[in-house]
C-alpha cells in the first residue's frame, strides 16, 4: 500500500526515469511549506534511507567520548598551526581512536571556517602522492582551516562480517537487516569529528564544510543528511548511492556496488539489486535533505562509472525542496559545458575534464563557492 502511494507521485519532467517526488509524503500528502517538510517529510525520508540503504547506527555520541590534543606545532613557514588530536571512544566491544589532523591559519583574528576532508589514507606522504598536491596549503592560503579525518580509524574498508572497527565495538550479536554498514559508520565518525570541532576555539564550528571524493563523497552526503551541524556539504564524483540517481543510471548499478562492496550498505539494500525502479527513494531525495544548507556536487567528464548526467540530474531534481525555502537552486536544468562551474543559489555544480579523482581544480571551485556564500552573508573574507 505504501509503495503504490509513493510511486503515484512522480516528477513528470524526469521522463523515463520516473523519479519519486520528494514533496509528496508516503500517504500522498503534498508538502507546501518548510514546516511540513521539517516536521513530516524530511524525517520520513531519513527513516526510509536508514531502512532501505545506509542502515541504523546503534549509538550516537557515546558517553565515553573524549578529546586529547597530543601535539601542536607551527607549519607552512608559520602560516598555519597543526594540531594532532585523538578522539577516543569505547563500548561493549572495546575502544577506538580517531587520529585527527587540524590545520588552522594564523593570519585570522577570529575563528576560522574549515573544510573537513574525509580521507581514506592515514599516511601524509601517501595521500600527497595520490592527490599530487597538498590541499591543506591551498586552504590555509585562502583563510580556511583544513581538517583531515581518516575513515580507516573508524572502520577498515573490508568485509569481515562487521567484526572490526566500530561495528565490533557497538554492534549487537545479531545484526538486523537494517543495521548500519561501513558508509554509515564513516558518517558516524565524521559526526564525532564535529563533536571535537565544537570545542576547538580556533575553528568556527558554525562554518564547517564536509567534503569527500568517491566512497568518501557518499559518506559526506549521508553525514550531511544526518548531521545538520555541517553548514556546507560537498560530493566529488560520488556516483552510485552517492549523488547519482539510481534509476536509469549508466556505469555502476546497485547490483554491482552491492556485489563488490557488500559491507558498505545494509542488507535490505541488496534486495533492490536490478530493481532500482522499485526503491521507494532515490538519491535526489538524499540531496534534498541537505536543504536549506548549501550543497555542491562535482563530476568528471570521463568518469562514466559515476555517470555525470545522473549526478547533475539528482542535484537538479532536489531543487524543488530548496525552492520551499525561497532559493532558486542551480537556476538551470541544462548540464553545463565541461570546466564551466554553475554557482547557483545554495547549489553548485561542475563537470571537470578528466577522470575519477579529487583534483586541485575541484577544491578551488568549492572554495570559490564558499567564499561567495560568506561574502553574501557578510561573513568570511578571503585570507
Amino acid at each position: 500500500m505504501q509503495e503504490s502511494s509513493i510511486t503515484k507521485h512522480l516528477i513528470e519532467e524526469s521522463g523515463e526515469r520516473k523519479l519519486p517526488d520528494p514533496l509528496y509524503t508516503n500517504a500522498g500528502e503534498q508538502i507546501i511549506s518548510t514546516e511540513q517538510w521539517e516536521s513530516n517529510r524530511r524525517p520520513e525520508l531519513l527513516e526510509m534511507f536508514k531502512e532501505h540503504i545506509y542502515g541504523r547506527s546503534p549509538v550516537n555520541r557515546p558517553d565515553s567520548l573524549s578529546f586529547n590534543v597530543v601535539e601542536t606545532k607551527s607549519v607552512m613557514e608559520g602560516n598555519a598551526v597543526l594540531k594532532k588530536v585523538d578522539i577516543s571512544f569505547e563500548g561493549p566491544g572495546g575502544k577506538g581512536i580517531i587520529h585527527l589532523k587540524v590545520f588552522v591559519p594564523t593570519n585570522l583574528k577570529k575563528p576560522a571556517p574549515a573544510f573537513v576532508l574525509i580521507n581514506k589514507f592515514n599516511d601524509e606522504q601517501e595521500r600527497k602522492e595520490m592527490w599530487g598536491y597538498s590541499p591543506e596549503k591551498s586552504m590555509i592560503e585562502r583563510g580556511y582551516g583544513a581538517v583531515f579525518y581518516c575513515t580507516a580509524d573508524v572502520d577498515p574498508d573490508e568485509h569481515d562480517e562487521f567484526k572490526n572497527g566500530v561495528h565490533g565495538i557497538y554492534d549487537e550479536e545479531q545484526r538486523p537487516s537494517d543495521a548500519w554498514g561501513t558508509i554509515a559508520a564513516w558518517a558516524w565518525g565524521a559526526s564525532r569529528v564535529m563533536d571535537y570541532l565544537e570545542t576547538d576555539t580556533d575553528i568556527d564550528s558554525d562554518k564547517v564544510a564536509i567534503v569527500g571524493h568517491s566512497r568518501s563523497g557518499k559518506t559526506a552526503l549521508w553525514t550531511g543528511a544526518l548531521d545538520e551541524r555541517f553548514a556546507f556539504v560537498i560530493s566529488n564524483e560520488s556516483g552510485s548511492t552517492g549523488a547519482a540517481i539510481s534509476r536509469g543510471k549508466i556505469g555502476e548499478t546497485i547490483n554491482q556496488i552491492n556485489t563488490k562492496f557488500p559491507h558498505w550498505f545494509n542488507d535490505n539494500y541488496k534486495s533492490f539489486n536490478d530493481r532500482e525502479f522499485e526503491l521507494p527513494v532515490d538519491q535526489h531525495m538524499l540531496l534534498s535533505m541537505i536543504a536549506p544548507r548549501p550543497i555542491y556536487v562535482a563530476s568528471a567528464s570521463e568518469d562514466l562509472w559515476c555517470d555525470p548526467e545522473s549526478e547533475f540530474l539528482s542535484l537538479s531534481f532536489a531543487t524543488s525542496v530548496y525552492q520551499l525555502y525561497g532559493f532558486k537552486g542551480l537556476g538551470t536544468k541544462q548540464p553545463p559545458p565541461i570546466d564551466s562551474p554553475i554557482i547557483g543559489d545554495q547549489m553548485g555544480y561542475h563537470n571537470r575534464y578528466g577522470k575519477h579523482k579529487l583534483k586541485e581544480y575541484d577544491l578551488v571551485q568549492f572554495m570559490n563557492f564558499w567564499d561567495g556564500y560568506f561574502e553574501k552573508e557578510n561573513g568570511h573574507k578571503k585570507g
